[in-house]
């Protein structure tokens, strides 16, 4: 009966094995092997040797994934406490609005985001004004709140959400004040909700190249777009290595967000 139970367990796991080996370790082990080989297929260490020529479109990335990501932070936990707080039924249509504009395609989303802000856009027409914001950091950084604060908010909610109501009544019958109730209960109980949220956002952040593409109207290059330019370019090698490091650091960083999480509910998995 064991031996059957596991046939049978092996036979369901089968087709999810064989699509993480087809679209996930195939496609990784394809990364390194371009990322050390040559144009004509000879081991080499000269990608990884040119990687420092890039440190700053990695920093500009950092910079402005982390700006992104810490507003998403500010905008989207008082978002999610206020619909975790909401009567389930509101909670239901809360987490709809949210979810709404995702069912939209990604790039119908950051057209529209240019209709908005462009030199003769909505806004500009609105106002009466010519602000140029197409083309700017603050234009990307918008697309990329705009694109990923929904990946703050849910986990950030569901965790939220799961916290005993009872402590938060106990806390207020103990004598602590509504911002003590904040800092003490409920943020800390949340963490893993909000490391969840952090990394949503900062990892798809960092390696977006549309959205820079578009909002910074070609006057700055993000490293998603350096990865792309190099593919586009049939310099794969190069565009491997670029693309074998940005792997690298997004698994120590999910690393670290881990060790703060392991003993918490809801906590990332890598």
């Amino acid at each position: 009966m064991k031996k059957r139970n596991s046939l049978l367990r092996s036979i369901a796991a089968a087709p999810h094995v064989f699509w993480a080996v087809l679209f996930i370790v195939l496609p990784l082990i394809i990364v390194v092997y371009y990322a050390f080989t040559d144009a004509d297929g000879g081991f080499t260490l000269e990608n990884i040797a040119a990687l420092p020529e890039y440190a700053p479109i990695f920093l500009l990335s950092l910079e402005l994934s982390v700006i992104a990501t810490f507003i998403c932070l500010l905008v989207g936990y008082p978002l999610a406490y206020f619909i975790a707080k909401a009567k389930p039924e509101r909670q239901k249509l809360f987490i709809m609005l949210l979810m709404l504009p995702m069912w939209t395609n990604l790039l119908i989303r950051t057209y529209s985001i240019m209709a908005i802000f462009d030199d003769g856009g909505f806004l500009n027409t609105l106002l009466g004004t010519s602000i140029h914001i197409i083309g700017t950091k603050g234009a990307v950084i918008f697309g990329m709140v705009y694109d990923f604060l929904p990946y703050m908010v849910l986990p950030i909610y569901t965790c939220v959400s799961k916290i005993d109501k009872h402590m938060w009544e106990a806390a207020s019958d103990l004598g602590c004040r509504p911002v003590q109730v904040m800092t003490k209960v409920i943020l800390p109980l949340s963490m893993s909700g909000i490391i969840s949220g952090v990394t949503m956002v900062l990892v798809p952040s960092i390696s977006t190249f549309y959205i820079s593409q578009k909002l910074g109207g070609g006057t700055f290059e993000l490293i998603g777009d350096t990865i792309e330019r190099q593919f586009v370019t049939n310099a794969l090698n190069s565009g491997a290595a670029i693309s074998l490091v940005m792997m690298v650091l997004i698994l120590i960083s999910l690393s670290i967000m881990n060790k703060f999480s392991d003993s918490e509910e809801g906590g990332i998995i890598v």
